[in-house]
């Protein structure tokens, strides 16, 4: 239930699908964006659900491939999910890069440049078994999902 110690590969592999697009997208960010209205504590519980998911995704073992069984599914719907994620910065990367491009919903799931790796570290947790990696997405959440919420009124997108 704490988590095993140990490197997760799985984990790494996570990461990686989760920063790689976010670096291309800080080398030419959209000309509209802005940041400044950002809520305080809603970045505080972003930054520190960031970290810890970083860390929990690292440094426990429980996350990496174990023999397939019913459990296994959380595995690959969180998988599908960060699978989606990256489809949705495709469809940024081939849009005309404005921050309201970043936002838009996709098939009905609202901001889900955020929604979509905030559930699939909530999944990572709940296939390892590890209520660090769940708490920590849960507090991501609040944070990320919350921001973006933000940034996307700012830009006129209605959030149904």
């Amino acid at each position: 239930m704490f988590g095993h110690l140990g490197f997760s590969y799985v984990g790494l592999i996570f990461l990686v699908l989760l920063i790689a697009p976010n670096i291309l997208w800080s080398r030419n960010p959209p000309e509209d964006y802005d940041n400044s209205f950002e809520h305080g504590i809603l970045l505080l519980l972003e930054r520190v659900g960031q970290v810890g998911c970083a860390l929990c995704a690292l440094m426990f073992k429980d996350f990496n491939f174990m023999p397939f069984t019913p459990w296994t599914l959380w595995l690959i719907f969180a998988f599908a999910l960060m699978a989606l994620y990256e489809i949705c910065w495709l469809r940024y990367f081939k849009s005309r890069r404005r921050a309201r491009n970043m936002y838009s919903s996709f098939y009905g799931i609202p901001v889900p440049l955020a929604t979509f790796p905030v559930a699939a570290f909530l999944l990572l947790g709940i296939y390892g078994k590890v209520v660090w990696m769940i708490l920590f997405s849960l507090i991501l959440g609040v944070g990320h999902i919350g921001i973006h919420l933000q940034h996307a009124e700012v830009c006129g997108i209605k959030i149904r």
